[in-house]
């Protein structure tokens, strides 16, 4: 309950116990000064109020920047090598959001709820409209308009489990250790601790959008709580230092601190640009921060897969000089088409 002092007959308030206190220690007002809260029958010298005399404890400091201090704080477990998986233990009342689709198994007190956007607009103060706008963001970065809540609603301990959907490895990120802001890939995001936002990052340099490898619009995870990416084949981390620059594939970028900055550079000459096998351009990441890198990513598999599926009906072949030479004509003789 909020406090008020007389001083030089005027009131100053509201005030807490522990404003008073430091107006004490800094001789701004003595023991003896009148101080007064609702509920009292009068003023009284601060000596005379026990509550005032009793040491306060400092209040909790104010959220940095962009943090909601709402996401739920949740434990976890990665499972797996190459398909690996992530199990996560609810608390009663703690709850987890995840991709459409991505859950592999839940225990029974575990509720499923399929909610527009990414579940932080699920208030009473939020608009219809609101949650309109949180899914649409969602639809520019390729993603459901959808997302799924998971909640405890038993008594104890439940888990709840996500698959990586394809060969690969999970990233656990503390949003409180990058500033409270991630942006990575568009489909990165795996799932959450409920009260993160997952939002949309604008690419502002032109060239950067339309040869970064990910166009204009990444994905922009904020928050206090955890959040897992996945990522395809090994993934390492990279720590930028000022003054340094990194150049990557812009394909193998997962995700980066909000204080790397990204931009694209030409690789070389003509001749390397055609036949170097690495495209016309490359990503520089610089500032300072942290980078997260996959050593395959899935457009590299998906053309991979795409090469060695036979174009004309029947079996590859692989191996076969016959197939080499021939393609697969011969092949095809055989196998009856």
């Amino acid at each position: 309950m909020s406090w008020y002092i007389a001083v030089s007959g005027e009131q100053q308030g509201p005030l807490s116990a522990y404003d008073i206190q430091n107006k004490v220690a800094n001789n701004e007002i003595t023991t003896s000064t009148l101080a007064w809260k609702d509920g009292m029958a009068g003023w009284v010298a601060i000596s005379k109020i026990a509550d005032l005399m009793q040491p306060q404890a400092a209040p909790a400091p104010a959220l940095p920047s962009g943090g909601s201090g709402l996401a739920d704080e949740i434990d976890y477990q990665i499972h797996g090598s190459e398909m690996q998986f992530v199990e996560i233990e609810l608390d009663p009342g703690e709850c987890a959001v995840a991709e459409a689709g991505g859950m592999m198994y839940m225990t029974d007190g575990i509720t499923m709820d399929t909610v527009f956007g990414d579940g932080t607009s699920e208030n009473k103060s939020t608009g219809f409209f609101d949650q309109i706008l949180g899914a649409g963001k969602r639809l520019l970065t390729g993603e459901s308009l959808f997302t799924t809540v998971f909640q405890n609603t038993g008594a104890g301990k439940q888990h709840v489990a996500f698959a990586a959907p394809y060969p690969g490895k999970i990233i656990p990120v503390d949003l409180d250790t990058v500033n409270q802001k991630l942006i990575c890939q568009k489909d990165a995001f795996l799932c959450a601790a409920k009260g993160v936002q997952i939002g949309i990052e604008f690419q502002k340099k032109i060239m950067t959008g339309l040869f970064g490898g990910e166009g204009f619009i990444m994905q922009k995870l904020e928050g206090d709580g955890m959040v897992f990416l996945h990522a395809g084949g090994t993934i390492i981390e990279k720590k930028i230092e000022p003054g340094q620059h990194l150049k990557v594939d812009t394909g193998c970028i997962v995700a980066f601190e909000q204080t790397v900055e990204y931009d694209i550079q030409r690789v070389g000459g003509v001749k390397s640009s055609l036949f170097g096998g690495e495209g016309f351009f490359y990503a520089v990441m610089s500032g300072t921060g942290r980078v997260w890198l996959q050593s395959l990513p899935f457009s590299r598999m998906a053309g991979k897969i795409h090469e060695a599926m036979p174009q004309h009906g029947g079996s590859q072949g692989e191996g076969s000089v016959v197939s080499d030479v021939l393609g697969q004509g011969l092949g095809s003789i055989i196998g009856g088409k």
